[in-house]
């Protein structure tokens, strides 16, 4: 039995009609992607106040 979860429900995906399961498929791909988006957002965050604090550093350097 292969099954999905949308919203914390359960379903069977052999219960679902052809249009269901395509659309069931939609959102799981798509809640995949949004968790990628997320991670890389992540990323992006980390990395962009990492070079903000060598930015500042090398301007704190420059005034000593």
């Amino acid at each position: 039995m292969k099954t999905t979860v949308i919203d914390g429900t359960e379903y069977d995906l052999e219960q679902l009609t052809p249009e269901q399961r395509l659309l069931a498929n939609h959102i799981a791909d798509l809640d995949r992607k949004l968790g990628s988006a997320r991670f890389n957002v992540d990323q992006m965050t980390v990395g962009r106040n990492a070079f903000a604090q060598l930015f500042e550093r090398s301007l704190a350097s420059e005034r000593q």
